[in-house]
């Protein structure tokens, strides 16, 4: 019958999550039981080996004991005197070696000894203590004697017992500093990750109140500019008020169109609008808007705007917009003239009134007081490859000047001479 593939999966997980198991116990031991439970170990071979000796040599005494409590002890403290441990560990070995002793096993407390040393320190240490080791083993082979029956074997092997141990706990070492070090890359990694999406977020947040300031503020503004001209001219001039009110209920539909946009892009979360985003060529839609009020509104547009990017055109549309904002606001100016050229491969967008404006600087209306729109000027300038001017000027007036590459890829441009 043809065996099927399942148990043997089930089995090596069971078997995976066992390892896991005993693993995370043996981790959860304190480290001085730990250690007294080498000891143990390490006591209960090395007396085994010291109690059992060739017939023609010499037989365990209360010295041999001594060297084997000793060497035992000491391993207590191998984490916190590791190289101490070594040297008393180490004379015990020697001791045995030098008292006539012989046996494999010995030597077992030095290699933990060693061992510990490696796995605890750092590669010089490690290089030290091997090197010493090596000469007081090779040393104490040749002061013991030449017989190949000696157990203590060719001064050779004697020379290159000691490395073992340190070469394991180098190799063990060396594992344990590469999973630290791909731990932390690994935290610092989602802490980037972390850092990325919450600047992600902040400029989502800003992005959308951007939108929704130039939506709603300025869309309201030319809303009430066009309401008062209608409420002016509703007894004496009919038409002009029937024509400004038409241009609030149009204005009123462009808002909710724009709003409905933002909602959907934010919805959907897509990078682009599924709807027409407006451009240069709605700018004197955007002009009438404002027109029929205390500020008298020129405009002029010199040059070709085809090939312009989206983000290009939406930028000019919204500097544009929110400078007329700021102007009928709070400017107090009686005119204001709008300019627009493509020169080579540059747009240059000015925006100029006559109004008594004091000095703004950056995050500051015309007037003086803090707001937004300039900031959101400067911003989406920016993000489109350019960059934005603005101040008083000489003989009065306060003039917005920006400046966006006017080719498909645009790049962070410099302040024009």
């Amino acid at each position: 019958m043809r065996g099927t593939a399942g148990p043997p999966s089930v089995n090596g997980v069971n078997r995976e999550m066992t390892f896991e198991r005993v693993l995370l116990r043996v981790r959860a031991v304190p480290p001085l039981a730990a250690d007294l439970l080498v000891a143990a170990g390490v006591g209960l071979f090395t007396a085994s080996d010291a109690a059992v000796n060739d017939p023609d040599y010499r037989q365990a005494d209360w010295f041999t004991w001594l060297l084997v409590a000793v060497s035992v002890l000491a391993l207590v403290a191998r984490r916190r005197r590791p190289v101490l441990v070594v040297t008393v560990t180490g004379a015990a070995c020697a001791g045995w070696a030098l008292y006539g002793h012989i046996g494999e096993l010995l030597n077992l407390p030095v290699i933990v000894a060693l061992y510990t040393v490696a796995v605890l320190g750092d590669r010089r240490r490690t290089v030290w203590t091997g090197a010493v080791a090596a000469v007081v083993s090779g040393a104490v082979a040749l002061r013991v004697g030449h017989d190949v029956a000696n157990p203590q074997g060719l001064p050779v092997l004697e020379l290159v017992w000691p490395l073992v141990p340190l070469l394991l706990g180098e190799a063990v070492r060396t594992r344990r500093e590469l999973l630290h070090e791909y731990e932390a890359r690994a935290a610092r990694a989602e802490r980037d990750r972390e850092r990325e999406a919450a600047r992600r977020v902040h400029e989502e947040r800003v992005r959308i109140a951007r939108e929704l300031h130039d939506i709603v503020a300025h869309t309201v503004t030319a809303m009430t500019v066009q309401a008062g001209v209608a409420l002016d001219a509703l007894d004496g001039r009919p038409e002009i008020s029937r024509k400004a009110m038409r241009q609030v209920r149009d204005s009123g539909r462009e808002a909710v169109r724009e709003l409905r946009v933002t909602v959907t892009v934010l919805r959907e979360g897509d990078d682009e609008p599924t709807a027409p985003v407006p451009g240069i060529d709605r700018l004197g839609e955007l002009v009438e808007r404002f027109d029929g009020g205390e500020v008298e509104l020129v405009m002029r547009q010199e040059g070709e705007f085809d090939g312009l990017s989206p983000m290009a055109e939406l930028a000019v549309h919204r500097i544009v917009q929110e400078a007329l904002t700021n102007v009928v606001r709070h400017s107090g100016a009686r005119r204001a003239a709008v300019s627009v050229v493509r020169r080579d491969d540059r747009l240059i967008v000015e925006i100029a009134n006559d109004g008594a404006a004091r000095g703004a600087g950056p995050g500051e209306r015309p007037d003086g007081h803090g707001g937004f729109g300039l900031i959101g000027m400067r911003e989406r300038a920016v993000a489109a490859g350019g960059g934005v001017e603005y101040g008083p000027v000489p003989g009065g007036g306060f003039l917005v000047r920006a400046w966006l590459p006017a080719g498909q890829r645009p790049e962070r441009s410099e302040t024009p001479s």
